[in-house]
């Protein structure tokens, strides 16, 4: 059986890493257009570059750190890990290219699942609920 290529929009993932970010834009949903036609952050796109010089080189370079969620992912971000800011603690994340297209935010969440426990002691019905320690 033959693994089907990825492909986003028809265009295969070198083709996606020779565009240029508004020829991306023109391809992605309206919400990250209406980002990528604003402007990416040339902090970003810099750190981004020496990963990937580094990479290159032979070298794993460590997640680029951010706090910006609302940034879209571009396919130069592909192959990279980013540790996204959730409020407490970083969320490293490697970029695959299923997720061009997404904003960052949405892979790193801010909120931790919730476990039913047990009742203590003088404990009302209420304080069952209980946020899991695992995040």
């Amino acid at each position: 059986m033959v693994k089907k290529e990825f492909s986003y929009r028809g265009k295969s993932v070198q083709e996606l890493q020779e565009m240029s970010a508004g020829e991306f834009a023109k391809l992605v949903t309206a919400r990250p257009r209406k980002s990528l036609q604003k402007g990416y952050d040339k902090k970003i796109l810099k750190k981004i570059e020496n990963a990937r010089k580094m990479i290159a080189g032979g070298k794993e370079p460590k997640p680029i750190r951010t706090h910006k969620r609302d940034l879209v992912i571009i396919p130069q971000m592909i192959g990279l890990k980013i540790a996204v800011h959730r409020g407490n603690s970083f969320e490293t994340v490697e970029i695959i290219p299923e997720m061009l297209g997404l904003f960052l935010g949405e892979l790193a969440l801010t909120r931790k699942r919730l476990t039913h426990g047990k009742a203590g002691i003088g404990a009302t019905r209420s304080s069952t609920a209980l946020a899991s320690a695992r995040g």
